[in-house]
Parts: structure tokens; C-alpha cells; sequence
């Protein structure tokens, strides 16, 4: 396993390196820059924040700089908040986007699975069709549009939960952005929860649990659970990534001091240092989510076996 993973490690860095370099290139190649404000600034001002930033050198240097400093651990300076690097910008909103990702993966899976649990339970009962038709219904609608919906609805008709802001990290104040984040990866993982469990309650050793009289409880948590979690599992690695860029919409949206509130103002200010490192850090972390799913699935089902 640990020769797998190490593998698995060493084949991600040309995936990050050619990620990093096509987004490099993008950035720099778009019209417009950093320094490009409504008010014009002076020439001297510009090619002395271009000098300070290594922006007046041959873009193949810029490139070249920059991978350098990233191979360190090295994000680079912020090109519009002066006071905080990159790394430190990143630092400050990670524990709010880690908290509401986190919550929404976990909300996604109990609900989820419970949902497909009972869609198999109860197949092709009116309660079924019902669970299928909200279902489906939280899978195609957005949740930029669905966040909206969940403001005017729940904070400003009932008055039930804050319409936005982080107040105290309280449960009552993430409601919404969770609501809204696990909307869609409910949908999928129940519709995958309920094929798989349909299909484990049609093997031969399910009917072997019933023949000795097994309640159907027990034969749901006992001997069909984990078979049927196999393809849930598979899907957590893109669920999680999924989850962390989602927020940066949801965390818009709300008002969460989170990282995605940071990498939205950097793209519409052409911040390029705050927009590289962004991508890097989720790139990163994805890498590692789905490392540990691959683990976690290797070890869920013992016919999987890494080479």
C-alpha cells in the first residue's frame, strides 16, 4: 500500500506542473492586468510595480521565476492585497471553507445514503417515485440559483435562519450554505446508494441471510451495506473536490470569509498570484482526497487490489 500510494504521489506532479502551467500562461496571455484600474496610474507607477513583481520580464523569466518559488512551497505576493501573501490569504480563509466543505461531505453522505437506502427498500412505491422526483430536482437545478431561492424562502419570508455571514460558526448560521452546497451530491450518491443496494439485495448470499431468517434490518446493515458502498465510495474522491470549488459560489453568495470569497475578488481584480496559488492549493488538496478514497475503496472490498 505504501508503495502504491508513493506512486500514486510521484505520477500527480507532472499533472500539477502542466495544471500550473497552463494556468500561468492563460493569465498572462489574457488582455488587461493587475494594475489595469478604472483610474489609470501613472507610467512610472506601473513599470515600478511591474519591476517589483518581475511583470517586466520576458514571460518565459516570469514562468520560470515562478515555478522555482512554487517548487519551495512558495505561493508568491499578492498582486493587490500588499499586506498578505498568498500563503497567508490562504491560511485565513481555509478553516472556514475546510468547516462548511466538511459539513456538507458529511451531510451529503447521511442523507444520501439514507435516501438510497430507503428508495431500494421501498422500489417502485409511490414514496420512491416522490424521493426520486426531489431528487432529480436538487441534480439539475444549480445551486447559484438555489441559493437565492433558500434566502428569500428561509431567512427572509420564515425568518428561520441568517440570510448570509459567518456571525459566531454556529449550526444556525451554515444551514443555508450547507443546504445549498449538498444539494446536488445528495441526489447523485442516493441514486448510486440505491442501484448498488438493489443489486446486493439480489445476490445469492443475501438470499442465504434471508433463508435463516434474518430480519431485513439486519440483513440491510449487516451484510448488504458494505458491498452496496463500493460505488459510493468511488465517488467521495470527485464529491469532495466537487464540494471545495462549489463553495467558491456558495461562500460568494453568503458572505463566508472562506477561500473561494478570496479567489472570486482575484479573478475579477486579475490578481494572477492569488488565482495560481488558489488553483495550486486545490489542486493539491483534490490530489490528496482522492488518494485517500483509493485507499479506503482498496480496503472496503478485498477483490480490489492495487498493482
Amino acid at each position: 500500500m505504501i508503495r502504491y500510494s508513493l506512486k500514486r504521489l510521484l505520477t500527480a506532479i507532472p499533472v500539477l506542473w502542466i495544471a500550473i502551467t497552463v494556468c500561468f500562461f492563460v493569465l498572462r496571455l489574457a488582455p488587461g492586468g493587475p494594475f489595469d484600474g478604472e483610474r489609470p496610474l501613472p507610467q512610472t507607477v506601473k513599470d515600478n510595480l511591474a519591476a517589483h513583481y518581475n511583470l517586466d520580464k520576458p514571460l518565459v523569466s516570469q514562468y520560470l521565476i515562478y515555478v522555482g518559488n512554487v517548487a519551495k512551497g512558495d505561493l508568491g505576493p499578492s498582486f493587490i492585497t500588499e499586506d498578505f501573501t498568498v500563503s497567508e490569504q490562504i491560511a485565513i480563509g481555509l478553516p472556514y471553507t475546510l468547516k462548511l466543505g466538511g459539513l456538507a461531505f458529511v451531510f451529503s453522505i447521511i442523507v444520501g445514503v439514507s435516501a438510497g437506502i430507503y428508495g431500494a427498500l421501498n422500489r417502485n412505491a409511490l414514496s420512491d417515485y416522490a424521493l426520486a422526483s426531489l431528487i432529480l430536482a436538487g441534480l439539475v437545478v444549480p445551486n447559484f440559483l438555489v441559493a437565492p431561492v433558500f434566502q428569500l424562502i428561509f431567512g427572509l419570508k420564515l425568518e428561520w435562519f441568517p440570510v448570509g455571514g459567518w456571525g459566531d460558526g454556529s449550526v444556525r448560521f451554515l444551514i443555508l450554505p450547507i443546504s445549498v452546497l449538498s444539494l446536488p451530491h445528495i441526489a447523485r450518491i442516493s441514486r448510486l446508494m440505491r442501484g448498488s443496494m438493489i443489486e446486493a439485495l439480489n445476490t445469492n448470499f443475501i438470499r442465504t441471510a434471508r433463508s435463516k431468517g434474518l430480519s431485513d434490518r439486519a440483513i440491510v446493515w449487516r451484510h448488504a451495506l458494505r458491498p452496496a458502498l463500493t460505488p459510493i465510495v468511488s465517488y467521495l474522491g470527485p464529491a469532495a473536490s466537487y464540494l471545495l470549488t462549489g463553495s467558491l459560489v456558495v461562500e460568494s453568495i453568503f458572505g463566508i470569509p472562506g477561500i473561494g470569497r478570496y479567489f472570486i475578488s482575484a479573478a475579477l481584480n486579475r490578481d494572477y498570484g492569488m488565482v495560481l496559488g488558489t488553483v495550486i492549493f486545490y489542486m493539491v488538496l483534490i490530489m490528496i482526497l482522492n488518494l485517500l478514497v483509493d485507499i479506503f475503496y482498496s480496503w472496503l472490498d478485498p477483490r480490489v487490489r492495487t498493482q
